[in-house]
């Protein structure tokens, strides 16, 4: 009988629930944008830099 790969079968796992929670985020961002609310930017670098 063969041994299962539990590393790959965790990682799958993983992958599968990081495309549903996208999935999700993206499918709330839309329907923000449809109801005319502005969503926040996630990953906007909003610090300030003292060198300029």
């Amino acid at each position: 009988m063969a041994k299962q790969n539990y590393s790959f079968n965790k990682r799958q796992k993983e992958i599968a629930k990081k495309k549903k929670k996208e999935e999700k985020q993206l499918k709330k961002m839309t329907k923000d944008v449809k109801e005319g609310q502005v969503p926040l930017a996630d990953n906007v670098d909003t610090t300030i830099d003292s060198n300029s």
